[in-house]
């Protein structure tokens, strides 16, 4: 099968990497993630039954039959349907063509279904990184740029982007499976790009689903 992205130097990349440039991880979001936590397909799904089920009860509170009720609830569901089902082939494609990469430089995003966007981040850009990390070993890692750089649109970003900062958005490595080890690596090489020695992170958690899609240079953290 071909890869929708053959024409790339290197994979998720707009050039090959100097060779001073070591590759540290490359990923993408877990289109199940994206789903539930970007897209908020559960939520939808929740309210969808309880209107299905409300329909059905005000049916038969009308004085309709339970055949009544059930022809009330099937001419509104196969509409559910088709939402859940959009949102879940939306949250698919975008973490197909979805690519982070962490080097010992910088952190570089391709994004986009149908037109590609790159953004390349240098370590010095990034004043700072946080870990939004779940029971389940899955989570987001949030970049917060340094003043004065340039900003990053949030409609462009977006669902790559940390929710509610529009004014000054935050580039997000959104729904990883393994967040805590992705942030492990992160942190280290933040720390080196800074001159600082290494910090010690906690092992993260394993993650109960699927690892996210990946290639990584290396080991991470159990």
């Amino acid at each position: 099968m071909s890869d929708d992205h053959d024409f790339e130097p290197a994979y998720g990349l707009p050039e090959t990497l100097p060779k001073s440039e070591r590759l540290l991880w490359q990923g993408a979001p877990d289109w199940r993630l994206l789903a539930r936590d970007a897209l908020h397909v559960r939520g939808l799904a929740i309210y969808f039954a309880v209107l299905l089920i409300w329909r059905g009860a005000n049916a038969m509170a009308d004085g309709g039959t339970a055949a009544d009720a059930l022809l009330s609830v099937a001419l509104l569901a196969p509409l559910a349907v088709l939402a859940l089902a959009t949102l879940a082939v939306l949250a698919w494609l975008m973490a197909r063509t979805t690519v982070y990469t962490l080097t010992d430089r910088r952190v570089v995003m391709r994004l986009g279904i149908v037109l590609t966007i790159t953004f390349n981040l240098p370590y010095r850009t990034i004043a700072g990184a946080s870990l939004h990390a779940r029971k389940d070993g899955s989570g987001d890692i949030a970049l917060a740029l340094e003043d004065g750089k340039d900003r990053i649109a949030y409609a462009h970003l977006w669902p790559h982007a940390r929710p509610w900062r529009v004014k000054r958005s935050e580039p997000m490595l959104r729904s990883l499976a393994d967040a805590g080890a992705v942030a492990a690596l992160l942190a280290g090489a933040l720390a080196e790009a800074a001159g600082q020695s290494r910090p010690v992170v906690p092992s993260a958690v394993p993650p109960s689903g699927e690892r996210e899609r990946g290639r990584a240079a290396g080991a991470l953290p159990a």
